[in-house]
């Protein structure tokens, strides 16, 4: 089954996009069950989570001590990709500190967004989830270049593949530290 276009996709009722959008998860699930590394998990997230919601810009932020570390991104231009910010400075930060969601329909109007940072992307909207919510270790976030809110299907998508991702995680330095010892 091919993919449909970011643009197909946006154009449908979030009801049109959650069914497949679940089954997509299905498979992402599947295949972060069998992720042995860092590399491989964020390869699979990076993807997953732009398609999933048919989102302009996706990205994979680990906590890194008082700092959030962008690490990987897919997105239609570049945004911050292997930078790092201060945990207070990022709404990637302000997800992990308050291990909550947060659903921005226009960064302009959201006094958590460091207006300087987005200024010149193209990201209007986001919605950032936090990465095993009890102890977040990172966060997963989806960028539209339009102001829009994000539906409640497309959120509690993200914040599924959230929570794989923080099992996956989990698991890869398991298998890391069997493999050492």
């Amino acid at each position: 089954m091919s993919k449909p276009h970011a643009a197909v996709l946006r154009s449908l009722e979030p009801s049109e996009l959650y069914a497949p959008a679940v089954q997509r998860l299905a498979g992402v699930i599947s295949d972060l069950s069998q992720a042995h590394d860092m590399e491989s998990i964020t390869a699979i997230v990076r993807e997953a989570a732009r398609s999933l919601t048919g989102a302009d810009g996706a990205t994979f932020v680990l906590r890194d001590g008082d700092k959030c570390h962008y690490l990987e991104e897919n997105a239609i231009g570049p945004l911050w990709k292997g930078q790092r910010f201060p945990m207070c400075a990022c709404i990637s930060g302000w997800v992990m500190s308050h291990r909550r969601v947060a659903v921005i329909e226009d960064i302009y109007q959201d006094p958590r967004i460091p207006e300087d940072a987005y200024r010149p992307t193209f990201v209007k909207s986001l919605v950032m989830v936090p990465i095993n919510k009890a102890e977040p270790v990172g966060a997963i976030g989806n960028y539209w270049a339009v102001c829009r809110l994000p539906s409640d299907e497309e959120i509690i998508i993200l914040q599924i593949l959230a929570d794989i991702t923080g099992v996956a995680m989990e698991n890869a330095e398991m298998r890391r530290k069997n493999q050492a010892a």
